[in-house]
């Protein structure tokens, strides 16, 4: 017997990722002006930032429509994956700016050029608006990794803007110009670590990991100590997509003619303490020595 309970949300927040596209392409074409009229690092490298985020957020956003599809005979689990993709795609893309602004930021650092402080701080203050709509816009919409690579393309002009501000600030009262790169540098870093993050999650997915936040010893133990059940084995716990846990495993049970209800109390279990909803469960009958612990467990 074979029980198969699908969900799936199919939500791929189009809307923000849209909106926030038109934000971030109408400003960078404002942003790069001013940092070629000024002679910015900070605002020109913040100006190709956001243009290329309207290609991550463009290309969240055909993700997004992807993952709406429904599932068919070649894709039988759907399309959510494409939004995995989308992020890994992003994130690869902003740890490109990260070494190309940090080499741009060195040069500037051995070879300075002029920049007028008052220009800068004007389009950053302008800037700085821009991104922190786009980011509001995006965290209203359903946190997946489609969308956490976006967020990120847009936190990371949102702290480019702040410091293309405080580098116009400087320069324009003290007149200091390696305050400019010294803060591109700065940011670059902070990106950085926030592309990591970003990537590994992407990775655990596409690989097929256990989610952080379970552990699958306690949730094998957990199932095992469900009324009814003898033993858990080929447990295996992965994420569909960035919203979708999945759950799969073989079951031994003392009676097969009682497994309607076993499975109810299993479904209720891993719903309300693991929030998963996604499970495949294989009931088998006690024929072989009582093993009361999991006995193989393995990531999938």
């Amino acid at each position: 017997m074979h029980d198969h309970v699908h969900h799936r949300n199919g939500n791929g927040a189009l809307r923000p990722l849209i909106i926030a596209l038109i934000l971030t392409l109408g400003f960078s074409i404002v942003e790069a002006i001013g940092g070629w009229l000024s002679g910015s690092l900070a605002l020109l490298g913040d100006a190709a930032h956001m243009l290329t985020d309207t290609f991550a957020l463009a290309l969240g956003a055909i993700a997004a429509v992807l993952a709406k599809k429904p599932a068919d005979r070649e894709l039988s689990f759907g399309w959510g994956r494409a939004e995995v993709l989308a992020a890994v795609t992003n994130g690869l893309i902003m740890l490109l700016i990260v070494v190309g602004i940090s080499f741009m930021a060195i040069d500037r650092l051995r070879n300075p050029q002029p920049v007028h402080g008052g220009t800068v701080m004007l389009i950053a203050a302008a800037g700085l608006m821009v991104n922190i709509l786009a980011a509001w816009v995006l965290l209203k919409g359903e946190q997946t990794l489609n969308i956490r690579g976006a967020l990120l393309h847009v936190m990371g002009d949102m702290l480019g803007s702040i410091a293309a501000l405080a580098s116009g600030a400087v320069i324009y009262f003290t007149g200091w110009v390696p305050i400019d790169p010294l803060l591109s540098l700065l940011i670059s870093l902070l990106i950085l670590f926030s592309c990591i993050r970003l990537l590994r999650d992407a990775v655990d997915v596409l690989m097929e990991r256990v989610p952080r936040e379970l552990s699958l010893p306690v949730v094998g133990e957990t199932l095992v100590n469900v009324t009814g059940v003898r033993s858990v084995h080929d447990l295996h716990i992965w994420r569909l997509d960035s919203s979708t846990i999945s759950l799969s495993a073989h079951i031994v049970v003392d009676d097969l003619l009682a497994w309607p209800r076993v499975l109810e109390r299993l479904r209720e279990t891993l719903g309300k303490r693991f929030d998963i909803e996604h499970i495949t469960l294989q009931p088998e009958p006690l024929a072989k020595p009582e093993v009361t612990v999991v006995d193989r467990v393995s990531d999938r």
